[in-house]
């Protein structure tokens, strides 16, 4: 298909965002990451100036694909967001399951999983009302980040036949790569590796596999598999290198750091340490802490070890990624240090997830119909929701619920 992209009559004379687009894209697959990359680039950057609001909706899944396979993550927070936020505000129902699936997967990768969660509950209902079918990615994804294996397998295997007889290539290399983050979490790795592998058996679309070599790399060193970890690096260090961005060169240099030693590796380290606490991807900045504190730990250095799993535990324990929290906390112990317990359930802890959703909502000021529409539900069901919510919390109404819930981001626009 981009072979004969190519082959078309050439665009205008001064191309726009969407052509841009386009003609990156083509290049992308024809040619190669690199040879796309400016294309994509200036059209990211372009996006939405002279488009309509129609324009916009048909080009913003891929725009939003784009920034994340270019590694720009202010660029994927933000055109996530304008997709929830148009295909919402226009009724386009179609478009939505798709967009707040890609918006699910900005706040996953942010450390937001009670927010990503809350957009998959929200996705799922829209599927259901209009009879859509896509591929449950943000369910899998909020359980493989929680450490949930017994839903995360669930969904897997169910995900994983409808893929197989859709002949949907890239859902493979994600499903797969959900549990190799799932199985890295659990410091299950040789599961972690079999998964990974399974990912990189689909290499049509490379951009698909812009999140799994990185798991690929962790499994095969833990599995002391360095060449196999090595080959794979080296063949993304292109990639990464010509992004130049600061989440693209904070996970490379932490991958690197898993194959080499001394001074280098620690050098490494730092960098990784230091370039992704510069993005918005703070999961991925958790677990270079941890990696960095593991390394030290094995270079007998307890003291300084003990700090980055400290820092790597907190993180991840507050976010919710409980299987790496646990990782760190392993670790942690091993290295002298204590682990703080976890603090008593509070009341919030009693609610279901579409009571929680509907708090969270009406927290952060949508009103009764609002909610209701956007989870296909009555006003009479919110109001019936939320009178369980106050009963539960021990509050008597929606301004108390900011107290009541636990802290955190406010719901994605």
């Amino acid at each position: 298909v981009a072979r004969a992209a190519r082959a078309a009559p050439p665009g205008p004379a001064q191309p726009r965002a969407a052509d841009l687009l386009l003609d990156g894209t083509v290049a992308f697959y024809d040619e190669g990451y690199v040879a796309g990359l400016p294309a994509l680039r200036r059209a990211i950057a372009e996006f939405g100036a002279g488009m309509s609001v129609e324009e916009e909706l048909h080009w913003l899944y891929l725009a939003a694909v784009t920034a994340l396979r270019t590694w720009d993550d202010a660029a994927w927070d933000a055109l996530s967001a304008r997709h929830v936020a148009l295909a919402r505000g226009t009724g386009e129902l179609s478009e939505l399951p798709l967009a707040l699936t890609s918006r699910s997967y900005v706040l996953l990768f942010a450390g937001q999983l009670a927010d990503a969660a809350a957009l998959t509950d929200e996705a799922l209902a829209v599927e259901e009302a209009i009879g859509s079918n896509l591929a449950p990615y943000g369910t899998l994804g909020v359980a493989a980040f929680r450490g949930d294996e017994a839903e995360a397998t669930a969904v897997f295997e169910a995900a994983m036949t409808d893929l197989t007889r859709r002949g949907e290539g890239v859902g493979i290399t994600i499903a797969q790569w959900a549990m190799s983050v799932l199985y890295n979490g659990l410091g299950r790795y040789r599961d972690a590796l079999a998964a990974a592998r399974h990912a990189f058996e689909y290499e049509d679309d490379v951009g698909g596999l812009v999140w799994a070599w990185t798991e690929l790399v962790e499994a095969a060193v833990r599995c002391e598999l360095p060449e196999i970890a090595a080959d794979v690096c080296c063949r993304f260090a292109e990639l990464t290198g010509a992004s130049g961005t600061d989440w693209a060169l904070g996970v490379l240099s932490r991958s690197q750091a898993m194959l080499a030693e001394g001074k280098a590796a620690e050098d490494l380290y730092r960098e990784s340490v230091d370039r992704l606490g510069r993005t918005r991807m703070r999961v991925q900045h958790a677990r270079a802490h941890l990696l960095y504190g593991e390394w030290l730990r094995r270079e007998r250095r307890n003291g300084e070890a003990r700090e980055h799993l400290r820092t790597a535990h907190g993180m991840l324990e507050s976010m919710g990624v409980a299987g790496f929290a646990e990782r760190a906390a392993r670790e942690l112990r091993a290295a002298g240090g204590t682990v703080r317990g976890r603090a008593a359930g509070s009341r919030h802890d009693e609610l279901t997830a579409q009571e929680a959703q509907i708090a969270r909502m009406a927290r952060d000021g949508l009103s009764n119909p609002e909610i209701a529409t956007r989870l296909f539900i009555s006003a009479r069901t919110v109001q019936y929701h939320l009178h369980k919510v106050f009963t539960k919390l021990g509050i008597t109404s929606r301004g108390q619920l900011d107290h009541a819930l636990p802290a955190g981001p406010r719901l994605p626009d």
